[in-house]
């Protein structure tokens, strides 16, 4: 399950992970509403937390987050990973390589610096 968080704002979405993430969470929420970000604003911020529960996308999933994210991935200027398991966190620094923007990872203890470095 994917849901926005109510914290998003201006060029900012945050979106929180829970579960096992499907096409239709990314094809009916995500996407959408990536792609509105990207389209309103020059440059957008993702925040992407991840609950405890968390346990990944489908292989459809992730190729729909990850053709939207090559096309658009000059769009971005900030990318964040909070919490979730550490493989995620390994496939986030392969994500720095393709996103022009910075991309960064954070622990679950470091929630509110994730939030401060994103809306800086």
């Amino acid at each position: 399950m994917i849901e926005i968080l109510p914290e998003s704002h201006d060029n900012i979405l945050a979106v929180r992970g829970a579960g096992r993430l499907s096409r239709g969470d990314y094809e009916d929420v995500l996407i959408p509403r990536l792609r509105s970000l990207v389209d309103e604003h020059p440059k957008a911020r993702f925040l992407f937390y991840m609950d405890a529960d968390f346990k990944g996308w489908d292989p459809v999933a992730a190729w729909h987050y990850a053709r939207f994210g090559l096309k658009h991935r000059d769009r971005f200027e900030k990318v964040a990973a909070v919490c979730g398991p550490k493989w995620v966190h390994a496939g986030m620094k392969l994500k720095s390589y393709i996103v022009s923007g910075d991309v960064r990872t954070f622990l679950c203890e470091e929630t509110a610096d994730a939030w401060k470095w994103i809306e800086s």
